[in-house]
């Protein structure tokens, strides 16, 4: 290897490591905390928290309350209501709690109310919706149909795995697995594991026999 080939090697090598130094640089300055001015935006923003950078489209932060030592990944969306500038009233619809973690990606859309419970986390890539569209007039094109909102709440314990979907109207226990790829819909009991579209249970903690499959899905080696 020539001098002039070992050198430009040293000088690539010496840029890489700048460019990672400077963009870990952004990162930190760009963050969302209490203290920061978009921070202050928000209904409420825990002390010890932060919304990593870059963040995903982010409006309506007057609905919007984040709990104390939450985590909230890059690039993840969070909204209340359908555009910047929409009026929801005096209330958040919003509601992330204490010690959550938000995989980076995700997308959190509310315009009725959405309840996060303390410790829920989740992995990359999930969604989750108190609003959906309407396909009640058959000779309506549906995205030109008005939308139907359901409250969505989401019990304190709970995992959500990468990729699941929460739709409107979902109700989810505490310490609840939703296994990736998912789509929840309609209540979901404490204790359990669901999994599939439309999401069932396929474990639930009982107490004596504890994780068991339920009943309909057990097979003859299970009994």
């Amino acid at each position: 290897m020539s001098w002039k080939h070992a050198l430009g090697s040293r000088r690539r090598a010496a840029a890489a490591d700048l460019t990672l130094a400077a963009w870990r640089g952004v990162q930190r300055a760009g963050s969302i905390t209490a203290q920061s001015a978009a921070g202050g935006r928000f209904a409420s923003f825990g002390p010890r928290s932060l919304i990593a950078f870059p963040p995903g489209a982010m409006f309506g932060e007057r609905w919007i309350q984040v709990g104390d030592a939450t985590m909230i990944g890059e690039q993840v969306t969070l909204c209340a209501g359908m555009m910047p500038g929409h009026e929801l009233g005096d209330m958040p619809v919003l509601m992330v709690g204490n010690r959550c973690v938000i995989g980076r990606g995700s997308h959190i859309v509310a315009h009725q109310s959405i309840v996060i419970g303390d410790d829920v986390f989740t992995g990359p890539y999930v969604y989750i919706t108190d609003q959906n569209h309407s396909y009640a007039d058959p000779d309506v094109p549906i995205g030109r149909q008005w939308p139907v909102n359901s409250a969505v709440s989401i019990g304190a314990g709970t995992w959500l795995g990468a990729g699941a979907v929460i739709l409107p109207g979902s109700t989810i226990g505490r310490n609840v697995v939703v296994a990736a790829g998912s789509v929840v819909r309609g209540k979901v009991p404490d204790l359990c594991v669901v999994a599939g579209v439309p999401a069932k249970v396929v474990r639930e903690y009982l107490p004596g026999p504890g994780w068991s499959r339920p009943p309909a899905e057990r097979t003859e080696a299970d009994r």
